[in-house]
This record gives C-alpha cells, sequence and structure tokens, in this order.
C-alpha cells in the first residue's frame, strides 16, 4: 500500500542502559527513581510536547469552539510485533480511526502502558518509537499517560490502553443511527488483512504472497471525503468482527436493510487463498486501516472519486446500498446469483486480534 513505510530500527538503541536494566523490572512501574528514569529518558524524548512536559496529572489544553469527540479502547494483541506493524502502532491508529469515524479531527491522545516484568527494554522502546511515528502521521500529540508494571506471568508481554480527544467541525454530523434508505455505501479497500497478518505470524504459517496488517490512520481520509460532501451519513472501521459484523451493527441501530454484492467485495489473492485455507470468512476478519461509509446517492461518486485520490482509499469501490425491506438484516448478493444473509458471529473467530 503506497504511504506504508517500514521502520528500521537496527541503526537505533534503546535509551535506558540496557547494560543496568536488559528488561522491565517491577520497580520501573513503582513510582521511583527507575519510574522516573523510564518516563524521563524513553517517553519524553519520543513524545515531547509542551503538554507533557511539566508531567502533570492531566494535560491542559485550548480546543476550538463547537462539539468534542472522545474515545478510548485498550490493546491486548498476540503477538506484539507483526508483519506491518506492531502494538504500538495499532494502539494509536485504532484510537485516531475511532475518532474519525465520528467525524472529528484528532488532536490530542493519552497512553496507558501495562507492562509485564521481564519484557526486554529493547522491545518497550521500539514500541514507544513506533508509536511516535504513528502519532506523527496522524498529526496528534501524546499529553498524558500512565504507566504500571505487573508480576511476571501476571500480564502477557504488554498491554495498551490509549484514550483521545477530537473536534468535530460545523455541519458534520455523521452516527451509527444515521443510514438511510438509498444510501450507497462505500468500502476504502481490500478487507481482512490485518486478521490474516496475525494469524499467520501466530501460527507459523507461511503463504506465497507476503500478507501484512493494514494498520493506518484514516483521518485525513475522512477529511478528504467530508471536503467532497458533508453529507456522509455514517463512518465505521470495520476492525473486530470485520465488514459483516460493522454492517449488521449500523443495519440494526438505523433500523433498515442493508444489501452487498459479493463480487464488489475488494479483496487480495493472498488473503482469499489464506481464508480459503484456513476455513475464515473475510467478512468476519478484522481490519485496521479500512474504514465503511454511507453516503446519500447524489454524493456518491464524488465521494468515491475522493477517496481514491488518497492512498489509503485508493481501491475504493461501492459494496452495496441501504434499503427498506428486511430493516436490522444484511444480505449478501452471491457471485453465483443466489443471496444470504450475512449475520453476527455469537462469538471471534480470532481472538486478541487487536
Amino acid at each position: 500500500m503506497a504511504n506504508r513505510q517500514e521502520v528500521d530500527f537496527s541503526g537505533l538503541s534503546c535509551p535506558i542502559p540496557i547494560t543496568d536494566y536488559p528488561r522491565v523490572l517491577l520497580a520501573h512501574g513503582g513510582g521511583g527513581k527507575l519510574s522516573q528514569d523510564l518516563i524521563r529518558k524513553m517517553f519524553l524524548p519520543e513524545f515531547s510536547n509542551a503538554m507533557l512536559e511539566p508531567l502533570h496529572d492531566g494535560a491542559v489544553f485550548p480546543v476550538d469552539a463547537g462539539r468534542l469527540a472522545f474515545s478510548t479502547d485498550s490493546y491486548v494483541i498476540n503477538p506484539i510485533f507483526f508483519p506491518g506493524g506492531d502494538i504500538g502502532k495499532l494502539a494509536v491508529n485504532g484510537t485516531v480511526n475511532d475518532l474519525a469515524m465520528c467525524g472529528a479531527k484528532p488532536l490530542y491522545l493519552s497512553v496507558g502502558l501495562i507492562i509485564e516484568e521481564g519484557l526486554p527494554m529493547e522491545d518497550l522502546w521500539r514500541v514507544v518509537r513506533s508509536m511516535q511515528l504513528a502519532a506523527k502521521e496522524a498529526g496528534v500529540a501524546i499529553v498524558t499517560g500512565d504507566t504500571k508494571v505487573v508480576e511476571k506471568g501476571k500480564g502477557d508481554k504488554l498491554f495498551i490502553t490509549t484514550s483521545g480527544v477530537g473536534v468535530i467541525a460545523p455541519g458534520v454530523v455523521i452516527g451509527p443511527t444515521a443510514a438511510s434508505v438509498g444510501d450507497k455505501i462505500i468500502l476504502s479497500g481490500f478487507i481482512a488483512e490485518h486478521g490474516i497478518a496475525i494469524m499467520s505470524v501466530r501460527e507459523g504459517l507461511e503463504f506465497e504472497a507476503r500478507l501484512e496488517s493494514d494498520s493506518a490512520p484514516l483521518n485525513e481520509l475522512v477529511n478528504v471525503m467530508l471536503q467532497a460532501s458533508m453529507s456522509i451519513h455514517v463512518l465505521r472501521d470495520p476492525t473486530r468482527g470485520g465488514v459483516a459484523s460493522a454492517l449488521n451493527e449500523i443495519a440494526q441501530a438505523s433500523k433498515v436493510g442493508i444489501t452487498i454484492s459479493e463480487d464488489r467485495i475488494p479483496l487480495s489473492e493472498g488473503v482469499r487463498g489464506a481464508c480459503e485455507i484456513l476455513g475464515l470468512d473475510p467478512l468476519y476478519v478484522a481490519n485496521e486501516g479500512k474504514l465503511l461509509a454511507f453516503v446519500p446517492p447524489a454524493d456518491a461518486e464524488a465521494v468515491l472519486q475522493a477517496m481514491r485520490s488518497h492512498p489509503y482509499g485508493r481501491d475504493a469501490v461501492i459494496v452495496g446500498e441501504v434499503v427498506a425491506n428486511h430493516p436490522g438484516t444484511v444480505v449478501m448478493k452471491s457471485t453465483i446469483g443466489g443471496s444470504r444473509v450475512v449475520d453476527m458471529l455469537s462469538g471471534e473467530q480470532l481472538p486478541r486480534i487487536c
């Protein structure tokens, strides 16, 4: 995907003296000297900004007059490093995207780290560095946070909680209950890349095509879309539960029917082959860099072309529409001419995917 950058950490070194503390100790989360060293030597240099540097209990910042969006999420992904990203990049992009799906411009993030005792300090630094790069790409600042260390065996390497604040421009009204009959449904690109990339690493599987997570910040893509139309009704990033679950949630919240076409769903050959081998339905596999947009028919083409002008939307396609019949239900027209209900899963196909 364009704009995706492979970051080389080989020439860099962790700012915490590895000879003294090669792994995280419980004392690093105890509030004493080692905690201060971790904050001042590892976190502050990477996340440095005027609002963070006072190291107060919270950040104080001005905002434009109007409505704010606020979101929080936790990340427990296993493994913490995977093709196309890591838990740090995922945490920043995930919260940025949650704000963007509200139609907000993301501004500030908070970060909470729960670290298992014994985590290699180099691994922690790689994650911190990755978060800084992701925040820079998304144009947000990490302005406050917290660090805790738990005993070895009481966690699993590293958990991250991120919260974010964004501002919504006047005239933008986007929400899951706003889908209307006639809306065209636009999908921003190829699906199921994140979930399959995680599964391939977790299970030690190798495929002919290189599979990478699609983790990406979508706020600038949304900005381009809103410049094309302020009448977008619904935005959703189909993460856990995939496209199928996101569509079902919107259909039920808006009390409308949704029809999609199987032959319009963008799916790479690598993901298609992996799903066939693993017995997974790609509609239910997680994404971390894609969005669904519900757009009035008069504006759909303009929004589609705007999306295709952006690297994270260049493969966007209209995959379906909102209909009056079968309210609360998603129906897919198959490639062989029939149709089937695309229901919600009762559980997760792939646990700890984000």
